[in-house]
């Protein structure tokens, strides 16, 4: 008998329209019809949604800041330029995109551990602010600045000496590529006021998708403290800092929602009792997947429908080539199933345990595993969830020749 495994939770905040999934009140089947299959959809009302209960929840005056590489898709990124206080991007491509989505270049911040110089030189030139990561980094930024003519604006990405407890991938406490180990950033800072150069800061990110709001919390108040610490000893106030974020999204079975409304208010009780070197600093959290994630479903269509030794398999003309995450081949350790379901039946109860597998040549091409669902023929349209971060442009699309799927924004 085949055991059958639990899918994760399917996001709030869908509809069904005549039996079938609805995303930005339009039917699954009407969007594959008229925009083909593969097809990422990415639901205008869910990213408004959750942008104002992150407002709601956090400390007001607290800056929402937008790290693009979860999703780069243009109308999506400039939407969120329009909901967020800032955009974090990690290349020299992402400064363009975000440049052409509107974003004003004082409102974007650049890391990433390997900036090569033209990167740097247009980063400087166009007035964002540069994330240094290491003290070679820092000599380099000044030199371009100088050879310029332009102030560079850089704040430093410190690697703390913790992490974020229960993160997918930590950012810090240990040995890392991110960013320059806590007794660097004093003598870094130090050469950046010597040389007239725009400091703005420290940006300090621990780890990214948590689900709890207490390891969260106490990130948080690790990175006030070293905030502090580090300031101090420079002897001078940051204009900003980036306390990171981590704040993840239900995948898997058993997963559940990150407490906004907790962490939020754990943040406002800390900003009253700041020191007085960070009472005039201006701070922002950085979030990509817990922004856009849930609002993303990626629809891809049964070609065949076939039972091997008594397996059924729903055959789809997507794959892992597009949602590389949800195949369990993208940092995941153990294999678990993604939110997924059949669009074309979203209201009908499991019937049958299938397997959802994509149409490449490989047995790592698995959308779902021994999942129940119901009755599904050729021509139905399966829907794999929290695809809104981390697919697209995450994924190797060009695999056996396959191709990039259609993006759209919905309403």
């Amino acid at each position: 008998m085949i055991k059958t495994k639990p899918t994760g939770p399917i996001p709030s905040g869908y509809d069904t329209i005549g039996g079938e999934l609805a995303i930005g009140g339009q039917k699954a089947s009407a969007l594959v019809q008229e925009n083909g299959s593969p097809l990422f959809v990415y639901s205008r009302a869910m990213l408004d949604g959750r942008l104002a209960a992150l407002r709601a929840a956090m400390p007001e005056g607290l800056d929402l800041h937008y790290a693009m590489k979860a999703n780069p898709f243009p109308p999506l990124l400039r939407h969120m330029v329009g909901l967020v206080d800032g955009i974090d991007i990690a290349s020299g491509g992402e400064l363009r995109m975000a440049l052409d989505a509107g974003a004003a270049p004082e409102k974007i911040s650049f890391a990433g551990p390997g900036k090569r110089d033209d990167e740097l030189q247009r980063a400087i030139q166009a007035g964002v602010t540069i994330n240094i990561e290491s003290p070679g980094e820092c000599g380099r930024a000044l030199k371009i600045g100088a050879a310029v003519d332009k102030k560079p604006r850089l704040a430093i990405r410190v690697n703390p000496d913790f992490d974020l407890k229960g993160s997918g991938m930590k950012m810090g406490g240990g040995a890392k590529p991110f960013g320059m180990d806590i007794e660097l950033v004093a003598p870094v800072v130090n050469q950046i006021l010597e040389a007239r150069a725009d400091w703005r800061g420290f940006h300090i990110f621990a780890g990214s998708q948590a689900l709890s709001a207490d390891a969260i919390i106490e990130t948080q108040a690790q990175t006030l403290e070293l905030a502090a610490r580090l300031a101090t000893a420079i002897g001078q106030s940051p204009a900003h800092i980036n306390l990171g974020g981590g704040f993840g999204i239900p995948y898997f079975p058993g997963d559940e929602q990150v407490d906004i409304v907790k962490v939020g208010k754990a943040l406002a009780d800390q900003f009253k009792y700041l020191p007085d070197i960070l009472s005039s600093t201006q701070f922002a959290i950085e979030l990509g997947r817990y922004m856009v994630g849930e609002a993303g479903v990626y629809l891809t269509r049964i070609v065949d429908r076939k039972v091997s030794q008594g397996q059924v398999f729903l055959v789809c003309d997507g794959g892992l080539h597009h949602q590389l995450a949800a195949s369990g081949n993208f940092g995941t350790v153990v294999r678990r199933n993604y939110p997924a379901a059949i669009a074309s039946r979203f209201d009908q109860q499991p019937e049958e345990t299938v397997s959802i597998v994509g149409c490449l040549c490989t047995p790592l091409d698995r959308l779902s595993d021994n999942a129940a669902m119901p009755r599904a023929e050729v021509g139905d349209i399966v829907a794999i969830f929290c695809a809104g971060a981390y697919g697209a442009t995450a994924s190797p699309a060009n695999f056996l020749g396959q191709g990039a799927a259609t993006e759209i924004f919905v309403g």
